[in-house]
């Protein structure tokens, strides 16, 4: 009898885990030390607080600053989401903490606002799609957003919008500049994206759901010629309660056209729903026909 498994990770794992937080963290502390203050841009959230408070008392406070405010939002996540994510978070803390010290006599860069703007926030959402796709966090806001969705009912992404817009609205105030308020959104919206295609990545992945009086002919089909795989459902007509098969497909933006072409090709009364798809996590898929010509596609 097999034994159980635990959920926990290997160390292989989490030393990966450990390597890739600990790049993530000296990328968003280069972006930060190299690009941003020496051109008195922040970025959202308790770092953006952290890089306001350090223009006004000093640069060498700015890691102090950073954890003071980081550590009421660890004890939120220990109260409100999960205790080892508290560990991630603090790892991804600690070392970020470190490389800003570390970092605070790097030279400095500048240049274009332009090129500061794009290249600075590049990193820093590389560096935070990072820690965050490996399991840590380097900013609280998102933690308290989660919070309050759960109370509240707001959405995580209008806390942190609201939240952001307050904060470079009130660097704007107190140094009576709205350029550089107006350039920290833009640095901030950059690495936002950037943050976002690190964690998800670049494929534009569709799900589709196909209804046919077909479906054994276009299941064939769509695994032999297009190299697909695919998920057949059992449903039951809403009006006429008869009982219907209804196909999952999961498919490459490119290869969408291909597919409703042959599914109406072979059933021009079938009905094909299609959504967008965030993320897809799968295992080793099973071997299916592919087309000489075409590359391997992801299956089901």
């Amino acid at each position: 009898m097999s034994a159980a498994p635990t959920g926990k990770r290997t160390a292989s794992q989490l030393i990966i885990s450990f390597l890739f937080t600990a790049i993530g963290a000296f990328l968003a502390a280069a972006s930060i030390q190299i690009f941003l203050l020496p051109n008195m841009l922040i970025d959202g959230g308790i770092i953006g607080v952290s890089m306001i408070l350090t223009r006004l008392f000093g640069e060498a406070y700015f890691s102090l600053f950073y954890i003071v405010l980081t550590l009421p939002f660890l004890y939120l996540s220990y109260r409100f989401i999960r205790r080892t994510f508290v560990l991630q978070m603090a790892v991804a803390v600690v070392i970020f903490s470190v490389f800003l010290t570390v970092l605070e006599s790097a030279p400095s860069f500048t240049g274009d606002p332009l090129e500061i703007i794009v290249i600075g926030g590049a990193i820093l959402g590389i560096g935070a799609g990072l820690i965050i796709r490996f399991g840590g966090c380097l900013d609280g806001t998102e933690i308290l957003a989660i919070i309050i969705n759960k109370k509240y009912g707001f959405t995580v992404g209008q806390v942190i919008l609201f939240i952001n817009i307050f904060i470079f609205a009130a660097y704007g105030m107190l140094f009576y500049d709205w350029h550089i308020a107006l350039q920290s959104l833009m640095t901030y919206v950059v690495a936002f994206k950037m943050m976002d295609i690190v964690i998800v990545g670049l494929d534009e992945l569709k799900s589709v759901m196909i209804i046919s009086n077909k479906t054994e002919d276009l299941a064939q089909v769509i695994m032999n010629k297009l190299g697909l795989g695919l998920t057949v459902m059992y449903g039951r007509g809403g009006y006429s309660g008869d009982p219907r098969e209804i196909l999952f497909v999961i498919v490459e933006r490119l290869d969408l056209a291909d597919l409703k072409e042959i599914v109406l090709r072979t059933d021009p009364s079938a009905f094909i729903s299609v959504q967008n798809l965030h993320e897809v996590v799968y295992g080793k898929p099973e071997q299916i026909a592919k087309k000489s010509t075409r590359r391997k596609r992801r299956a089901t």
